[in-house]
């Protein structure tokens, strides 16, 4: 038998945001599900788009791609040429060593990889901005069964002196023994680690017996800020297991994770089954690598965003009363703006609240953004900041 449903007082106690959607404006019901995210749902396609790469389409030769490979038969679950391409430009990317598994989402890369580097009885040390501590609902936790272990990073980053403080030289039984690292490259905050940096947190993790996973989400940002390869900003830096990110990058639905730990790899074809995020039409995925990894569109990509971000944050910084409050390193902006000006500036273009108590945005550029919906929006940004 079916149990009955809660009470409306029960479920306003659960959910007390829900008797606040009738008779919203398309503005506040957005509000409602995304808090900190300012824009109209009517106008979103007018609008400019800072309020994320994962607003982004994905890029036409992406989707040329996927046209080609929706041509006949072909075996499924991975067992098709266009996934062994995909595989091989991965390999050439990341080493020969390498063993790349295609999954949905970011959150599932993420689970995955530290899943496969943690016991439930092991912590996961990362940043207190990381995406897995701040923006996943809990997902590593529940999935995993670790404790999450946040280091204050005011920059996003972690350091290889403040990973060694988090990790207990003899293992007791009141404070969670870590079993893995994971970095974000690049950050929440935009900023970009160096190969030395990784390098030297990744010294510490293995001199500690610790794994290191990095959630790649924006990798392809930090290469081609840095002007390295893919292999150069991970493999080389001693990185375990990787969430290769495509859908900020162009692609859609797809993500890869890429081991460079044999052991880790281990029975992953399994896992990932029983996780859920294996697709049959395994070949709809990879392909959408394929192009990535094809001429450099990758880089194309990446490139753009950056000097998007960095003509965004140059313009806002001449204006009266805002603030870069981070380095721009990749393709965010975060900007402290007066207070008054937010809901203007959500008029205009779709916008990211970072943080409200400080009037800070996130303003995220794609490879979709112009110059001219930058220096567009930058105009108006000045006539209504110091208006």
């Amino acid at each position: 038998m079916c149990p009955l449903p809660p009470s409306d007082g029960a479920r306003r106690r659960r959910q007390p945001w829900i008797p606040a959607i009738a008779g919203m404006t398309s503005l506040n019901l957005t509000l409602a599900f995304e808090p900190s995210t300012l824009h109209s749902m009517q106008d979103s396609k007018q609008l400019p788009n800072f309020a994320s790469d994962n607003w982004a389409p994905a890029h036409p030769e992406v989707m040329d791609a996927l046209l080609r490979a929706n041509n006949g038969p072909v075996p499924s679950y991975g067992g098709d040429p266009y996934t062994q391409e995909a595989e091989a430009l991965i390999k050439q990317n990341f080493g020969s060593t390498a063993q790349p598994f295609f999954v949905f989402t970011g959150t599932g890369a993420n689970v995955l990889s530290l899943e496969s580097c943690v016991h439930p009885y092991e912590a996961i040390i990362c940043s207190d901005t990381a995406h897995i501590y701040t923006s996943e609902w809990g997902a590593v936790e529940r999935m995993t069964g670790s404790k999450i272990l946040a280091i204050h990073a005011p920059d996003g980053k972690l350091t290889a002196s403040g990973v060694a403080e988090m990790i207990p030289i003899q293992d007791g039984h009141a404070r969670a023994r870590p079993g893995v690292v994971s970095l974000t490259q690049a950050t929440e905050y935009g900023t970009i680690y160096t190969p030395d940096e990784v390098s030297a947190i990744s010294h510490v993790a293995r001199e500690r017996g610790l794994y290191v996973h990095m959630d790649g989400a924006r990798l392809a940002n930090a290469a081609a800020s840095l002007g390295l390869s893919l292999r150069e900003v991970s493999t080389d830096c001693g990185v375990d297991v990787l969430s290769f990110g495509g859908t900020k990058n162009g692609a859609f639905c797809a993500e890869a994770i890429v081991f460079m730990n044999d052991h880790l790899a281990r029975d992953f074809v399994l896992r990932r089954k029983q996780a859920m995020q294996l697709a049959s039409k395994l070949r709809f995925m990879s392909v959408q690598f394929t192009a990535l990894l094809t001429n450099e569109l990758w880089l194309r990509n990446a490139r753009h965003a950056n000097a998007m971000a960095r003509r965004l944050s140059e313009g806002l910084a001449a204006i009266p009363g805002v603030t870069i409050t981070q380095k721009v390193e990749a393709n965010e902006v975060f900007v402290a703006v007066p207070e008054r000006a937010i809901r203007q500036l959500g008029e205009i273009a779709s916008l990211h609240v970072w943080n409200e108590a400080e009037s800070e945005l996130r303003l995220v550029c794609s490879f979709q953004t112009t110059g001219e919906e930058v220096d567009g929006f930058v105009a108006r940004a000045a006539k209504i900041a110091v208006a």
